[in-house]
């Protein structure tokens, strides 16, 4: 029998009976709530890890039992149609009403094909792309029954030290906004929930809500203590945008947001989610988060934290195992009503019909593995590779912005590649890779083997760790007999995301003593960097003539890497996160408050540069290495004065539409055709509350041939120009604004306009 033609007759029935014609899906779920006893209400809130133990004390519990009996609403980590096939089964032809199971899983930066990581997504500026991966994804993961991702991660992180930096889009909100609504589209196949009934639609899930990137000390689960302002103009906007974009369902995150619990806190999950921006999917609570609110310290029992959580806005409860256990007696106790349980249990239910997992709650097992792995999907992930990469530096000369580039490579060049990374398959895929498998990805060392030939000379030299050096004699060897060297360096992939904090941003183990042996030969030496964050590469920019950041590429690692060694493709990434000097810098990002004595820099001239009472370090420049923006490629481009299509506006007349008309021309000043991506930074003085140096508020992507001018244009509306005043409220305000457009967060020539009342 193929089960993908399976539906459920007694609930098509049953809601046909209800209504006249064509029911929607809020009204298919509330004829379905009022037929539901208490537990089977409270089993739709409940979510378990397939076949795991439960909570923090590692409970065991007999899912089938709650499975026959509609006492679980979904399952995470079932993996593959057979699987999930089996699960829905039981749900849907052994429980009364046989409500079928949603099926979720960290599909992050895809399911079978995976891509880059999410901040190396990021790197390519583009949410078209953004949009097109988390396609795919979902397509992939849908054939194996998985209907919903625990994706966008959404958080705005500022400190490299926390690992699941690595699964953002960085530190800038406008960006971020940008590419979660991008993201949101790619997985639930648009624009709000009309298409999420098509087989390859998933929910998508805006995480961790919220300010989880702003962990103290970059410690995962650690402390967030900061202003309502920077929670509402750095922290929320993403969040605001992926719920604007229908995003069905967020995750309450980990950490306490000022003294309050993320999963127990009703300011953000109802006063500002619900209340404010009238979200109407449902929320989901992190894995045991709900749980966790016990030795956060707000709780004293299970009973307690169940009520604390839901209370709060929590509609579903991660593998915690409390809702299943206390809620039924909340709501007899009184302590919890039934009507607040009625409407989290027609969330999610509602989601489920709009799915069409009633009609079609199987998939086609026979189908699944021709679903994945397309070569259209492989093509997508080399080139998603390839405009990840940021090329951080690039001449010959140490130090000199007018040397020889040492890329693209010759095409008769001798090259030693030497690294533990150069060869490792399993490293390309990253952290959360889910389905993606070793055998499926190609690495450096065979994407070069098969352009050059013979003419490349492979030695791994160390490992990624450890401290031994008896690879090192290899590793010169290689190198000696060559023209160029590639250096395949960095961290592992176990060295970033969850639960992955680093006090060092270094090349962990004795990489670095590697390179400086090599570089001692005196060959040109290009660094290939791999990380699930920005390093400190100090040494290696002041020494090595070019670097470049690859992030985990994902299964094409090898052959987009070896088109943009070579030049067949040209590098087109940004930074979307500072990259510091010294890990004493961090939190370091480019948006940042001025103080009152700041550091002279190009954009500040207000102090003498030998005055000694200013906000510096003593020991370290306290600039980036490399900046928020920051992106080098095969050619050179240059940018014409910034020019505004007014010098003074009125408050009011933003607030009525007019706009602020902003243009600057951009040329291809080298020999190659390069693609560039031009950024709109403001900064607002006069204002009532302290404003960023610069804020980005624009940015646009496109390709010059040499010679080539285009003229950029971008609009400021009072969307851009408001932010959260001195009384908390959203407004525009009179100020002098300054106005770049520029190719990072430290260059452009700016402009003024005035705004009056």
């Amino acid at each position: 029998m193929n089960t993908a033609t399976i539906a459920c007759p007694l609930i098509a029935s049953v809601v046909s009976l209800s209504f006249a014609a064509a029911p929607t899906p809020d009204q298919r779920a509330l004829d379905l709530l009022q037929r539901m006893t208490l537990e089977e209400k409270v089993g739709q809130l409940v979510q378990f890890s397939d076949g795991m133990a439960t909570g923090p004390d590692r409970v065991k519990v007999d899912q089938t039992a709650l499975l026959n009996k509609g006492g679980i609403g979904s399952l995470l980590n079932a993996v593959g149609a057979h699987k999930t096939n089996a699960l829905q089964k039981i749900a849907v032809e052994k429980s009364r009403l046989g409500v079928p199971l949603l099926f979720g899983l960290d599909v992050i930066h895809g399911y079978r094909t995976t891509f880059p990581v999410p901040l190396g997504l990021s790197a390519a500026w583009d949410p078209s792309l953004i949009e097109r991966t988390a396609r795919v994804a979902a397509a992939e993961a849908a054939a194996g029954g998985i209907r919903w991702t625990f994706a966008p991660m959404v958080d705005i992180a500022r400190d490299p030290r926390w690992g699941r930096i690595m699964e953002g889009s960085g530190e800038d909100p406008y960006l971020g906004s940008a590419l979660a609504v991008a993201a949101v589209r790619g997985y639930q196949g648009g624009i709000g929930t009309a298409n999420l009934a098509q087989p390859t639609s998933i929910l998508a899930c805006a995480k961790h809500f919220v300010a989880y990137g702003g962990a103290e000390g970059g410690r995962d689960y650690n402390t967030v203590d900061i202003s309502e302002r920077v929670l509402r103009d750095v922290y929320l906007p993403p969040f605001r945008a992926a719920s604007d974009a229908g995003v069905v369902t967020f995750m309450s995150a980990f950490n306490a947001l000022n003294g309050v619990p993320t999963s127990a806190n009703h300011h953000t999950l109802t006063g500002i989610l619900r209340n404010e921006w009238k979200f109407d999917g449902f929320v989901v609570s992190d894995w045991t988060s709900v749980a966790e609110l016990i030795p956060h310290g707000i709780a004293l029992d299970d009973r307690t934290a169940a009520l604390k959580g839901f209370a709060s806005g929590v509609d579903m409860d991660m593998q915690a195992n409390l809702y299943a256990a206390e809620l039924p007696g909340l709501v007899r106790a009184g302590k919890v009503s039934e009507q607040a349980v009625d409407a989290s249990v027609r969330r999610i239910l509602r989601a489920k019909f709009e799915l069409g997992l009633f009609e079609n709650p199987y998939v086609n097992a026979d189908a699944e593995a021709a679903a994945m792995l397309k070569p259209e999907y492989i093509a997508l992930a080399r080139e998603a590779a390839e405009q990840s990469f940021v090329l951080l530096k690039n001449y010959a000369a140490t130090g000199d912005a007018g040397g020889r580039p040492v890329l693209p490579l010759a095409a008769n060049a001798r090259i030693a590649l030497i690294g533990p990374l150069a060869d490792d398959a399993e490293e390309m895929l990253g952290g959360w890779s889910c389905q993606g498998k070793k055998e499926d990805v190609i690495t450096l060392r065979a994407s070069l083997a098969e352009r050059f030939g013979s003419a490349v000379t492979y030695a791994q030299g160390t490992t990624i760790t450890g401290g031994s050096r008896e690879g090192f004699a290899a590793a010169l060897d290689a190198a000696k007999n060559a023209d160029f060297v590639i250096m395949a360096l960095g961290e592992s992939r176990h060295m970033s995301g969850e639960a992955a904090s680093r006090t060092r941003l270094d090349l962990p183990g004795n990489q670095l003593d590697l390179l400086k042996e090599v570089d001692k030969l005196g060959k040109p030496i290009v660094l290939v960097a791999f990380s699930g964050r920005p390093l400190t590469l100090a040494w290696e920019a002041a020494n090595i003539p070019a670097i470049l950041m690859a992030w985990y590429p994902g299964l094409q690692a090898g052959p987009a890497l070896t088109r943009v060694l070579t030049g067949e493709v040209s590098p087109s990434g940004k930074l979307t996160a500072t990259m510091p000097r010294a890990v004493g810098q961090v939190p370091i990002y480019y948006n940042h408050l001025k103080t009152g004595r700041p550091v002279p820099g190009p954009d500040d001239v207000s102090k003498d540069q030998g005055y000694k009472f200013l906000s510096r370090y003593v020991d370290e420049d306290g600039s980036p290495l490399y900046p928020f923006g920051h992106g080098l490629t095969y050619t050179t481009f240059t940018y014409g004065p910034t020019k505004a299509s007014t010098k003074e506006i009125s408050v009011n007349a933003l607030r009525n539409g007019a706009t602020i008309e902003i243009e600057s021309a951009v040329t291809n000043t080298g020999s190659r055709s390069g693609t560039e991506i031009a950024q709109l930074y403001i900064r607002q003085r006069g204002t009532s509350v302290a404003r960023p140096v610069r804020e980005l508020k624009g940015f646009e992507k496109f390709t010059l041939e040499p010679g080539q001018t285009r003229a950029v244009k971008f609009k400021l509306t009072a969307a851009e120009l408001a932010f959260w005043n001195i009384d908390t409220q959203l407004a525009v305000e009179p100020c002098e604004l300054t106005v770049w457009v520029a190719a990072s967060s430290i260059t452009g020539t700016p402009t003024k306009v005035m705004i009056h009342e």
